[in-house]
């Protein structure tokens, strides 16, 4: 009833004697930590942080996890409001935009606008991070493209756009008649990638070496034993880097890590039943 009163009709009124200029200081820190650390809203359900709030103010009652989100989408659209209020005032922006999967396999646009503020800073914006489910066709990202342009108030104002070499990112791009540049990262990647396929005997040997390397990644037995022969061994307690096809640099760290873990390595899979084998020194 009192935080309605005071949300409703803006008295100033004491929430267990806290004034609500406390109580506001507190609630801004709140959303503040829900953001930076990604909490979730449930967190304020937890005993262990109300045991803590309670310690650090026990004046101070916690919002319900559903007035708590209210609070960080009134806060979101505030950022966003004042975020496009200086997008107004910009003359050039350049864009980057990026297809990618989550974990629970959903796909997202991702569109960052960059530009340099009243003190000559580079600064940088989030535009959106837009659910795709559609088909990532050329034709269906620059709708959304288009949409989130218009939105913004950058139409006019973009001089560049960043993204991969994809087809479909290439032709998007195109049909909005933008200058493109390719992100040096994923081109750089697939330059390695290729050398990397081209050199002789080095594909056997990285397949040799994922196998090692998902052994110990999926067993949690050859992970343990691992473990115990290298404090044996008075080394570093390390797990093993496994090969991503998308970051050009982990095949490196991948065979890197095996060679300084070789002695154990081969020592764990010598006391497993395994028919996985360890790199030779040859290798």
């Amino acid at each position: 009833m009192i935080r309605h009163f005071t949300a409703k009709h803006g008295a100033a009124v004491n929430q267990g004697n806290i004034h609500v200029d406390r109580k506001r200081e507190l609630e801004g820190a709140l959303v503040n930590m829900v953001v930076k650390d990604s909490q979730p809203f449930s967190i304020v359900d937890d005993c262990g942080f109300k045991e803590l709030v309670a310690l650090l103010d026990p004046r101070y009652t916690l919002p319900s996890r559903g007035v708590l989100k209210e609070m960080v989408v009134k806060r979101y659209e505030e950022e966003k409001t004042k975020a496009k209020a200086v997008m107004q005032r910009v003359e050039a922006v350049s864009l980057t935009a990026d297809m990618w999967t989550s974990i629970n396999m959903d796909a997202y646009l991702a569109v960052t606008c960059h530009y340099v503020d009243d003190s000559a800073k580079l600064a940088t914006v989030i535009l959106g991070v837009l659910p795709f489910p559609e088909a990532h066709t050329a034709v269906n990202i620059t709708a959304a493209m288009r949409s989130l342009m218009e939105e913004w108030g950058t139409e006019g104002k973009v001089t560049s756009i960043v993204t991969d070499a994809g087809v479909n990112m290439v032709a998007f791009v195109r049909s909005l008649n933008l200058r493109h540049a390719l992100c040096f990262a994923h081109s750089l990647n697939v330059v390695v990638k290729k050398s990397l396929d081209a050199t002789p005997g080095l594909q056997d040997l990285r397949k040799r070496a994922r196998k090692v390397v998902t052994f110990f990644k999926t067993s949690t037995t050859a992970k343990e034993k691992l473990r115990e022969v290298q404090e044996q061994m008075n080394r570093p307690v390390l797990k093993l880097i496994q090969e991503v096809d998308t970051r050009w640099n982990s095949t490196y760290l991948m065979l890197q890590c095996l060679f300084k873990e070789r002695q154990s390595v081969g020592a764990a899979l010598a006391m497993l039943k395994t028919d996985v084998r360890p790199l030779s020194s040859e290798d």
